[in-house]
């Protein structure tokens, strides 16, 4: 897909939630997309937030709730109720390829956009059974848990590989993303960026985002 714009996807895990809505209207007229990180404690060793924050919150911007939890399956509903444009979850947090069929369609059931995310270590293949029907493909720069964390750059090579085998597929990345990492991942063909701790810890947000934005 070259040329494709470049999405820039928000994570809220590093905004002041002591302020979110302020946060959240700080950015909007500069992104795309806003992600919810939703941690359990168990799929990950961090606690986020949960549906309630998703709620209180007003937007314009597509919601990308991103589901690092050990049972997605049983979360699926409450998040399509509350207004989420893309849901994502692990393939590590659901092995059974039948059962992902079933989550995919369930999400797209619901009129959101269905997406799998890979872990660092988890080969492209793991999601061969499905790959081919998802909306987005979340390749982690990082491994899930923690924001601000160093981005890992072995992971560019799986990037390089999703793209050549399917080149219309949406390929987001998120970990680690500032304005030197965010031109790799375009390169290897990444067009859909999230950023959280380089966003919310700019002074001047408009300029950090559009910085993503540069091949």
């Amino acid at each position: 897909m070259p040329g494709s714009p470049i999405t820039i996807t928000a994570s809220i895990l590093s905004a002041d939630l002591g302020k979110l809505q302020e946060e959240i209207d700080s950015i909007e007229p500069f992104t795309d997309w806003i992600q919810f990180d939703i941690m359990d404690g168990h799929f990950v060793p961090n606690l986020s937030f949960g549906i309630p924050v998703l709620r209180s919150v007003k937007t314009k911007l597509s919601i990308d709730v991103h589901l690092m939890v050990s049972n997605p399956q049983d979360r699926i509903q409450e998040f399509l109720e509350a207004g989420a444009a893309n849901i994502t979850f692990h393939a590590e947090a659901i092995k059974n390829s039948d059962q992902r069929s079933s989550l995919i369609k369930a999400i797209k059931s619901g009129g959101a956009k269905a997406g799998i995310a890979i872990n660092p270590p988890t080969p492209l293949s793991e999601i061969s059974g499905v790959i081919d029907d998802i909306d987005l493909l979340l390749i982690m720069s990082v491994n899930p848990g923690f924001g601000g964390q160093t981005f890992l750059n072995d992971v560019l090579t799986k990037v390089k590989e999703a793209r050549a085998k399917h080149p219309k597929l949406m390929i987001q990345m998120d970990g680690g993303i500032d304005d030197k990492t965010a031109p790799k991942c375009i390169k290897a063909g990444c067009y859909n960026l999230v950023s959280g701790s380089f966003i919310f810890g700019s002074k001047n947000r408009k300029t950090a985002i559009s910085s993503l934005r540069q091949p």
